[in-house]
């Protein structure tokens, strides 16, 4: 009977461990999400299932070009996946064909799927604050991002942290590349 009881107690100090090991990894280290929709393509697709790198931005900035998640402020549970552009204190502005100046000066990318046709917000200059980043979608013309006005600017503070790997389709397993 004390044996069944060691056993038991056991088991239960183990699961107990990799429960708070789990909660932990989950809370700190990284998270799944599930890209919904088209407004990442063509580097991420509709239902690609991904973990996101949290430890990072607490040891350095988020940089121009890293895919975030945040959340969406005005849907509990719902969760954005963009690209960031403008970083704090730049001042952001897209022009009617469809070209992005940060500072006044032409950013080179070749990250958008096609020619922006709707500027947004961003077609009057857009200044960031200290801890504020401008992101879009790389299917700029299907994506709802920091030029509509339910997005907005997104706060240092509200950034869960960077797309890090794919982990389905199987097919296109593997580490996310940001530039």
């Amino acid at each position: 009977m004390k044996k069944v009881l060691r056993e038991i107690l056991n088991t239960s100090l183990y699961l107990l461990v990799v429960l708070c090991l789990t909660y932990l990894v989950i809370h700190f280290v990284g998270q799944r999400t599930e890209v919904r929709g088209s407004s990442m393509e063509p580097r991420l697709s509709n239902e690609d299932n991904l973990i996101v790198d949290k430890i990072t931005y607490r040891f350095k900035a988020p940089e121009r070009f890293d895919i975030i998640v945040f959340p969406f402020q005005y849907e509990e549970n719902t969760f954005y996946i963009k690209r960031i552009i403008g970083l704090p204190g730049e001042t952001v502005y897209i022009d009617y064909d469809g070209n992005i100046y940060i500072n006044d000066e032409l950013l080179v990318e070749g990250y958008g799927k096609e020619v922006i046709e709707d500027p947004g917000l961003a077609y009057e200059p857009i200044t960031l604050g200290e801890d504020e980043y401008f992101v879009l979608g790389d299917n700029r013309n299907n994506s709802s991002d920091s030029r509509d006005p339910s997005v907005g600017n997104i706060k240092r503070e509200d950034i869960i942290g960077r797309a890090w790997i794919r982990i389905l389709p199987l097919d296109k397993m593997g580490f996310i590349k940001h530039r």
